[in-house]
């Protein structure tokens, strides 16, 4: 072989592979710049979209590896939240507190459904017309909002037959007592307790969500359509006590929802690692089992319909822990009619 063979077929081989590194890449940014058409994302400069496409990149990356690696319960996808650094993440979509407020208690320490014995094996609210559609929290922090929404939403339907939406932003900017600071985070029995206080809670449509705080409407807030008598809270680290409650009505509950794989979840039966930072609120409308016989506790999440199963996820249920997988079962409460 001549010398200009050997020095062609060497620069060859480099092209080659130079090309073939930097084709990933090129994807990668194809990707991004059909998420950002499909979120409406907009950078303001060229430098921050440089920072933006190296977190998508990193994520994308992370949930590409995670599904060819199989042998999961569950499977994740991009979705809106891609872009996001975690406090950026945690600061705009999540918003419980941990609970260290002894000024909010119920009027009852009792547990109304503590002698119930026959619970179905399986359950969900939406098809008994209890469950309005899923909502979205934007960039505020007040997921106890509409987690205590949700379940008030469902008893109210429970009670009387009518599904109405109520006003998370009602509760965002009148319910300020104990502890709720709006977009800043909450508590779900403060909520409860305001919308006793208050004789009722709004609809939606009267008082319609606006995605930050603003100063209570008081002549809309007093626009009262359904009413709470009292709230109660589920037995702590008690998934059986749970179960007894969710047969009864959907709950309001705290999960750590700050990790990688709760974030871009996107289908199957949740069963990541997670601790119990209690970060989140959601509502819990139902459980069932799935086809390889995995419980799992069906739960409506406040992300909008494009995150988890149309913004829905199924979670394991009787982990071996007694809080439950995530904390599910460390903080949940039902108001009452």
């Amino acid at each position: 072989m001549t010398l200009s063979l050997v020095l062609f077929f060497i620069f060859g081989t480099l092209a080659s592979h130079a090309i073939s590194r930097t084709l990933p890449e090129a994807a990668i940014a194809n990707k991004h710049e059909q998420w950002m058409a499909r979120f409406g994302r907009v950078y303001e400069n060229q430098s921050e979209k440089d920072k933006r496409f190296k977190i998508f990149k990193d994520n994308l990356e992370y949930i590409e590896n995670f599904n060819n690696a199989g042998n999961r319960t569950y499977k994740l996808s991009i979705n809106e939240f891609a872009d996001f650094t975690h406090d950026e993440f945690l600061a705009a979509r999540t918003g419980y507190k941990k609970r260290d407020n002894p000024t909010t208690t119920t009027t009852t320490s009792s547990f109304r459904y503590e002698a119930v014995t026959e619970v179905p094996t399986s359950l969900d609210w939406r098809e008994k017309g209890a469950v309005t559609s899923v909502k979205d929290q934007g960039e505020c922090g007040c997921c106890w909002a509409f987690s205590a929404v949700a379940a008030m939403e469902g008893i109210a339907q429970i009670k009387t037959g009518k599904l109405i939406s109520m006003s998370e932003q009602q509760l965002l900017d009148c319910s300020t007592n104990g502890g709720n600071e709006g977009c800043n985070g909450g508590w779900m029995t403060n909520a409860f307790q305001y919308i006793i206080e208050n004789q009722g809670l709004t609809t939606e449509e009267n008082y319609p969500y606006v995605e930050t705080q603003a100063t209570c409407a008081m002549e809309k807030a007093q626009a009262q359509v359904t009413d709470i008598s009292d709230y109660e809270e589920v037995p702590s680290n008690d998934e059986e006590a749970l179960l007894k409650a969710v047969t009864n009505q959907p709950v309001s509950i705290a999960i750590d929802g700050s990790g990688r794989d709760f974030k871009f979840y996107s289908e199957g039966v949740f069963s990541g690692e997670c601790g119990n930072s209690m970060s989140h609120a959601v509502t819990i409308i139902g459980y069932g089992t799935s086809e390889d016989g995995t419980k799992y506790w069906l739960i409506k999440n406040s992300w909008g319909e494009s995150w988890g199963e149309n913004g829905y996820m199924r979670i394991l249920r009787d982990f071996d822990s007694p809080e439950g997988l995530c904390g599910l079962a460390e903080e949940a409460s039902y108001p009452t009619i």
